[in-house]
């Protein structure tokens, strides 16, 4: 597909139910949200909306990714999911991140940011996957965290042990993650954990219709 019709795509999917009494006209305001979405800075994201006459602090396009509420699409039948945990760093403390991602495509399918690492996050993680997709007859690869490798057991799903090969796709979407939530922490040091949870899945959302 081409990336413009990807990038066109993406714009289109983004609802702005939110918006009442915003005067910027609101095409602008979803180039805005892709932009950031998309790798671009507040700051960088501020100045390129300067050049079509707008405005706005670097808070306001961040409430605007917040208040769109985007995610990734649910319904995916996936043959292979990549399931990891890692550990991300915000407002200089340490949370996890669990996040499973389709092989074939690298698309993130689902992700949860949690303030540990248990069995029973694990479990609670499969759970909420399986009920946003059909991961019934996909093969999970995983690696040596056995509270993923338990909860698989619990699901009755099929997985084996996997350190590389095709499981590097996760460490590559984990890498830009990681990348990104830090120039988040440092733009919005006082942010909840909770609204760290909602920005991964808008940027979840846009990495899918980027890659």
């Amino acid at each position: 597909m081409p990336e413009n019709t990807r990038l066109s795509g993406s714009i289109d999917q983004i609802e702005l139910g939110f918006v009442e009494r915003e005067a910027i006209p609101r095409l602008l305001m979803k180039l805005g949200i892709q932009l950031h979405l998309a790798s671009l800075s507040l700051s960088n994201t501020v100045s390129i909306l300067e050049i079509f006459g707008v405005k706005r602090a670097r808070s306001t396009v961040h409430n605007w990714v917040h208040k769109a509420d985007l995610q990734p699409e649910s319904g995916r039948s996936p043959d292979h999911i990549a399931v990891d945990e890692t550990v991300i760093r915000l407002n200089d403390e340490q949370y996890w991140l669990y996040a499973a991602v389709d092989t074939e495509t690298n698309e993130l399918l689902h992700t949860k940011l949690e303030p540990t690492t248990t069995k029973v996050l694990a479990h609670s993680f499969l759970t909420e996957l399986s009920e946003k997709h059909d991961v019934s007859d996909a093969v999970f690869l995983v690696d040596g965290w056995h509270s993923l490798q338990d909860a698989c057991k619990r699901h009755g799903f099929d997985f084996r042990y996997e350190k590389h090969g095709i499981r590097n796709s996760i460490e590559r979407v984990f890498r830009e993650i990681r990348r990104r939530t830090f120039c988040f922490s440092n733009c919005f040091s006082n942010a909840e954990a909770e609204t760290a949870d909602e920005w991964i899945r808008s940027f979840s959302f846009a990495w899918n219709q980027l890659i």
